[in-house]
């Protein structure tokens, strides 16, 4: 049996073994998939063993994805870019191979939206943390022009450097209505709205506000910008979909259905709720 997981801590609130396990019993693989927690300053020791016991993969989260980093042998281009892996892959020579699934998975989320054409789109982004990262680089190598907005600007202008491979344009959080007129697009990666308070939006005419958070924490943020008129997801279609690439590079390529797991995360949500 080919064994997954996912490793982070905490872990037990992740719909990953949901999203993987739906998908493993939909196409009768002989494979599980748990998650398992990994305290912070274990992840080497951890990897180590995660070997020894010849799990197939790894799905990463926090607080290890910069933290698994160096005992990858090998590192797409995404990885080296965004600095952040979320996908490890078991080499048969020994050691892991580091992906980024984030980032394709933004695209293929937005996809489903109806928005895969980004050349000479403009695309505005909140917040210069973590989250980001994986959405600058997609979106910078799928043509967008992109405007960054974060409390301090000095971060924004660095991780546009960092992630980026064109230049663009970053500002104060608080001048997001001199920029929003001109986007095509929003995606929300700040947590402003965990604590039930919202960032305000100007009208939003039927354009599309994406929130890379989901369920209690995005409800906020999403109530408001839905009032002022802007078209609403939340990002929980990114976490199915970057969670298919994983499949795919664990399974040779196996494209599973995206529907169908989000349909069960969507449930699982609304039971917990």
């Amino acid at each position: 049996m080919k064994r997954l997981a996912v490793i982070g801590d905490p872990v037990g609130h992740s719909l990953s073994p949901l999203i993987h396990m739906t998908w493993i019993d939909a196409l009768g693989l002989d494979a599980s998939y748990e998650s398992i927690r990994v305290p912070a300053g274990e992840t080497a020791a951890a990897l180590d063993d995660f070997e020894h016991q010849e799990f197939l993969g790894l799905n990463v989260t926090l607080p290890h994805k910069q933290a698994v980093l160096p005992k990858a042998s090998e590192k797409s281009a995404a990885v080296d870019a965004i600095g952040a892996a979320n996908t490890l892959s078991r080499l048969p020579s020994g050691g892991w191979r580091a992906d980024n699934t984030d980032a394709p998975g933004l695209i293929a989320a937005l996809g489903r939206l109806g928005l895969s054409e980004f050349t000479g789109k403009t695309v505005l982004m909140l917040g210069a943390g973590g989250a980001a990262r994986a959405g600058l680089f997609a979106l910078d190598r799928a043509g967008a022009d992109i405007i960054l907005l974060n409390r301090t600007v000095e971060k924004a202008e660095q991780i546009l450097a960092e992630c980026c491979s064109r230049p663009h344009l970053s500002g104060p959080l608080d001048a997001l209505s001199d920029h929003a007129g001109r986007a095509n697009l929003v995606i929300n990666t700040t947590s402003a709205g965990h604590g039930g308070a919202h960032i305000p939006l100007p009208a939003g005419e039927g354009r599309l506000f994406y929130d890379m958070s989901y369920g209690a924490p995005a409800e906020a943020q999403l109530a408001h910008a839905n009032a002022q008129g802007w078209k609403t997801e939340d990002g929980l279609g990114m976490l199915v979909c970057q969670a298919a690439e994983s499949f795919s590079i664990w399974f040779d390529g196996v494209r599973p259905d995206i529907e169908v797991a989000l349909t069960a995360c969507r449930t699982s949500l609304e039971q917990n709720a």
